[in-house]
């Protein structure tokens, strides 16, 4: 699955105290250190060069003038395969290698500007994390000019010190998960678990009290294959035992596309299933909420640890109630003809995934509605950010499906006005008929 990893390198050391200079890198300092100093700085205070690990361990030694600097090898997870192998096994089976499958199962990221996607300056960017083919990795270095794109490890890592302390602090996160959403890191940080790590670093409560990051939570043990029980779109199959849920389920189900209106799967459900976006099996959700407590335990008994969590799953249900009544709104307009579905819906029910650049403003309102309110709802209470889940969510999705019904009812209106002043017929031109 890896881009062909280069031969293996020597196993990184313990500390080393010398920064002496690996043989393989000393050709390459001496351009280097005047073209990219920062870059040699941050190489020079890294592990890999305590552990005698040169550039060419990491981007071969094909590159040696400014000629042929495009000889120069990116690396890949797969190069760090034979130094860090557990992790990068780890790394494929979590969530963020497939951020850029996932991305790409997305509808609206085909209709946005090349430079966006590709060109790394909106959601690529981000889901850049994820592991990549050959030809997405051509699209990117065409899009952006350059040659980049294809390492993963490195968005947490960042180059050249590829620092482990670094990507321990709740901050390395914060690029990617915080916004419209993915506000996790807002979420974090207005959190007791947030406050308190904060606290800790001001030195106003001890160094020994809990205060957890967002990396001993999803990644315990440093364990890299990050992963949650209700997954991005928050909807699992089967189905919750609940019936109303359920049902609200299958209307959000149907929204994202993932079934038909009817409720029979549709092809996106194969798409969601390899990018994993929901867990498809109880065994699969299980397995995950049961890491989780695990690592509630670590600070908290197990009885409230289990509590909390399954108060999230209520908050998830109360989102979807509200959120599959006001798909419906919008359903009914498709219905009745008074929306109109765009070239790209397959078919007259709100494809909310496509509406990002719908028409219409209730079409648009939907989007919002579930892309943004309904996560920062069940997001929020799961991460015991009550700002988030409460007034970011249940709120504006409460204003959200208030602003739905008036704008249906509008519509309506306007209908049934349209209606009387053609039953009318046209106004007669130039008065009475002239007499006989």
């Amino acid at each position: 699955m890896f881009v062909s990893a280069l031969p293996a390198v020597a196993v990184l050391v313990e500390a080393a105290a010398s920064l002496a200079l690996p043989v393989a890198a000393a050709p390459c300092l001496g351009c280097h250190e005047k073209t990219t100093l920062g870059i040699v700085g941050d190489w020079r205070h890294s592990r890999h060069a305590a552990a005698s690990v040169g550039c060419d361990a990491c981007h071969g030694a094909e590159h040696v003038t400014a000629l042929d600097s495009a000889r120069a090898r990116l690396p890949t997870p797969g190069t760090c395969a034979p130094c860090h192998r557990r992790q990068v096994d780890q790394f494929q089976g979590g969530k963020h290698a497939l951020a850029w499958a996932a991305m790409a199962a997305m509808p609206t990221f085909h209709y946005q500007p090349a430079t966006l996607t590709d060109g790394l300056k909106g959601c690529g960017g981000c889901h850049a994390i994820g592991l990549k083919a050959e030809a997405d990795v051509a699209d990117i270095r065409r899009a952006s000019g350059q040659s980049r794109g294809v390492a993963s490890c490195d968005a947490c890592h960042t180059r050249h010190t590829f620092s482990v302390k670094e990507a321990r602090e709740p901050e390395a996160c914060k690029t990617c998960h915080m916004g419209f959403d993915h506000p996790q890191w807002e979420m974090y940080e207005s959190s007791k678990h947030g406050v308190r790590y904060a606290l800790r670093r001001m030195g106003a409560i001890p160094n020994e009290s809990a205060a957890p990051t967002c990396q001993d939570c999803h990644f315990p043990g440093g364990d890299h294959g990050v992963a949650t029980a209700w997954g991005f779109l928050g909807v699992r199959l089967p189905l919750p035992g609940d019936a109303q849920w359920r049902e609200d389920q299958v209307t959000i189900l149907k929204a994202l596309g993932v079934l038909d209106p009817e409720g029979r799967p549709t092809s996106l459900l194969e798409l969601v299933k390899g990018a994993r976006m929901a867990r498809l099996t109880p065994e699969e959700w299980q397995v995950q909420r049961a890491r989780m407590v695990e690592t509630c335990k670590r600070c908290h008994a197990e009885d409230f640890a289990v509590s909390q969590l399954e108060s999230g799953d209520r908050s998830l249900r109360e989102a979807d109630r509200l959120m599959a009544e006001a798909i419906e709104v919008v359903a009914e307009l498709y219905r009745d003809g008074l929306l109109k579905r765009s070239q790209a819906q397959p078919f007259d029910y709100p494809d909310v995934l496509l509406l990002h650049d719908s028409a219409t403003v209730v079409e648009q309102r939907l989007f919002v509605m579930l892309l943004e309110h309904r996560m920062r709802a069940f997001q929020g209470s799961f991460h015991d950010s009550p700002d988030h889940a409460l007034w970011d969510g249940f709120s504006e999705m409460k204003r959200d499906l208030c602003e739905i019904r008036e704008l249906a009812a509008a519509m309506r209106r306007a209908r049934r006005d349209e209606g009387k002043v053609r039953s009318k017929g046209p106004p007669s031109k130039g008065g009475a008929a002239p007499k006989t």
